[in-house]
């Protein structure tokens, strides 16, 4: 038995937001990361994959710090145990965004952006399977969309990009599923955690694996720290990893996750725009075709997920 004293403060209640306020917030979150994707490739046009990310996430948790000074008394919860922000920081940041930018190397940002979007279904799927959520039929037709779009993509669009394109590709829906195991982790055994914290130690423990491995793979790697090679790391630290996940948990506490749930099947039709406007990524009939069924799939699952029983 735990007495009063040993109990985390809880949560500070937050008032609902209006809605006009609630949609700017979310109209920024999607923009942001629906813009991180053809920045990352920028960014890549002067830096190796694994430097550019460490560079990010070192900067991005060294940020991070300073949220947590500002805001996590507000916020209230317990300190995450070490395990937890371990397993977070090197499977949804070190893993999965190594994999993104490794992938960006070879693909293009509107693809892996998409191939990224089938991140809500896996987490559907994880729900049902180790958290007791329900599984619905709503949801088992979006996971059948979305799983025909990512199968027209490998079967007609991916042959576009060389022949080592499909092995890419099955790298990039690799990103995804390792950020599943970890967001899974945290649903399970981080309801009582301290979020704002849990992600500064985990973006810590992002960083040190990235830079590792970019020492150990890359630390001979030809890299220039041009202008827009720093802005893009600045943006993607500052912009695409510390404003969007602290404010999406902001917003969580204000809003229903089903609404927030919109940015998963926003952000990659987003990315698909700019990538193809800044970048003149080809998009072709067969690319849009599969973005379709994955994004109507994933709209399908995620609203199925959040509609009141």
């Amino acid at each position: 038995m735990h007495n009063q004293r040993d109990q985390p403060p809880p949560p500070v209640q937050l008032a609902p937001l209006p809605t006009r306020a609630l949609i700017l917030w979310i109209s920024l979150l999607c923009l942001v990361w629906g813009s991180t994707w053809v920045v990352i490739a920028d960014g890549l046009d002067s830096l190796p994959p694994l430097t550019s990310a460490a560079a990010r996430f070192v900067l991005a948790a060294l940020a991070m710090s300073g949220v947590v000074a500002l805001m996590a008394r507000r916020e209230g919860g317990e300190a995450p145990p070490w395990w937890l922000a371990f397993s977070l920081g090197t499977l949804n940041f070190a893993a999965s965004y190594a994999i993104v930018y490794w992938s960006e190397t070879k693909l293009p940002s509107a693809v892996v952006s998409l191939l990224w979007g089938t991140f809500p279904l896996m987490m559907a799927i994880a729900g049902y399977l180790w958290l007791g959520e329900r599984l619905r039929l709503r949801q088992a037709t979006g996971f059948v969309l979305a799983f025909s779009g990512v199968v027209l993509l490998f079967a007609k669009d991916l042959e576009r990009f060389g022949d080592g394109a499909l092995g890419w590709a099955l790298l990039a829906l690799a990103s995804p599923l390792v950020s599943c195991v970890g967001t899974t982790l945290v649903k399970r055994y981080g309801t009582r955690i301290n979020s704002l914290q849990l992600n500064r130690n985990a973006m810590a423990v992002g960083a040190a694996w990235l830079v590792l491995l970019a020492f150990v793979y890359e630390r001979e790697a030809p890299a220039t720290w041009s202008p827009r090679a720093i802005g893009s790391v600045v943006y993607l630290a500052l912009f695409g990893t510390v404003f969007t996940f602290a404010t999406y948990f902001w917003l969580l506490r204000r809003t229903s996750a089903y609404r927030l749930s919109t940015i998963a099947y926003i952000t990659p039709a987003i990315a698909m725009l700019l990538g193809a406007t800044v970048r003149q990524e080809a998009v072709g009939p067969w690319t849009l075709a599969g973005a379709g069924l994955v994004l109507c799939g994933v709209a399908l699952a995620v609203r199925a997920q959040g509609s009141p029983k």
